[in-house]
């Protein structure tokens, strides 16, 4: 595991350092070969420069996000604000966290992508990558 994403395990509480331990642990198995780092403070995993999935502390609990979430069909997935194709999921307890559930998120992370890494370069426009 990166050193700077375990260092901001460490940085939390007891509990969300566990969510976070857990949520890495499945990211690492399913995802192993691609690049992940602290970006924007918190844990981001991106396959061929594209942020695909993170991690971060919020008011609400540790939100899980998918950066192409809003396309997934998944129902748990609480789409953002529109503007963006993310979806995000809460956790308060390691316990929530579905194993077999996130292992499907994680698979359909790397089938449907929309192209984040240019978006700055597209003034703002998403495009469906794949």
């Amino acid at each position: 595991m990166n050193p700077a994403i375990q260092e901001y395990h460490q940085k939390q509480e007891e509990e969300d350092q566990r969510i976070c331990e857990k949520l890495s642990e499945i990211i690492l198995e399913e995802l192993s070969d691609v690049e992940n780092k602290i970006w924007h403070s918190h844990p981001v995993w991106f396959l061929e420069g594209n942020p695909i999935v993170g991690y971060s502390k919020e008011k609400k609990g540790i939100r899980l996000m998918f950066w192409s979430g809003a396309d997934f069909g998944e129902e748990k997935l609480k789409s953002g604000t529109g503007k963006f194709k993310d979806a995000s999921i809460y956790y308060n307890s390691s316990e929530e966290i579905q194993e077999k559930e996130l292992i499907g998120w994680l698979k359909k992370s790397r089938e449907i992508q929309w192209d984040y890494k240019n978006i700055v370069k597209k003034r703002g426009l998403l495009e469906r990558l794949k």
